[in-house]
């Protein structure tokens, strides 16, 4: 089953390599990564797709929170949060440009870059809805390179990571 994990880390050299390195040394695969700072510069967000069953999870989860970096863990799969890729696409038009318009324009695709020999296409919005984006593009013959950013989440409301300043008032957070 596939599995967003959300974790909250240090942003100091060297907590990525621990937390990958977690994963590679007891086996388990990272489908997607995805890391950025929060509103507090010390802290990362890291965000993971990966397969396993709930088990598996749990002991990943278990074992997240035993690195030094890691803050808060949480498995979103199953509870309401809200979830986006981003994606740079390279398109070969065609004679005519409004197929691949008609193609971007159910899921308001920006055009970053246009000429007569390719585009990049930027695209906002849910993994599923790319995968079929991209798969009508490969069916046109249009696709020439694609980057994705992978999973970005977040919960609504007041449920998701959590972290403590520290108590000095200071905007350290304490880890």
């Amino acid at each position: 089953m596939r599995h967003v994990i959300s974790v909250l880390m240090a942003n100091e050299a060297g907590a990525l390599v621990r937390v990958a390195g977690m994963f590679s040394q007891r086996g388990f695969n990272i489908e997607t990564l995805n890391v950025g700072p929060t509103e507090d510069a010390t802290v990362s967000r890291l965000t993971l797709v990966t397969h396993g069953t709930e088990d598996v999870v749990e002991q990943i989860n278990r074992q997240l929170l035993k690195l030094v970096d890691v803050i808060d863990v949480l498995d979103m799969t199953g509870d309401a949060h809200l979830e986006r890729e981003l994606a740079l696409i390279k398109v070969r038009p065609r004679e005519d440009d409004a197929a691949i318009d008609a193609l971007a324009e159910p899921y308001d695709v920006v055009e970053l870059v246009g000429d007569a020999g390719q585009r990049t296409l930027q695209f906002v919005g849910s993994g599923e809805s790319l995968n079929t984006f991209v798969a009508a593009l490969e069916d046109a013959g249009a696709l020439v390179e694609l980057a994705r950013s992978g999973a970005v989440t977040m919960t609504p409301g007041d449920a998701g990571l959590h972290y403590e300043h520290g108590a000095s008032g200071s905007d350290d957070a304490t880890f």
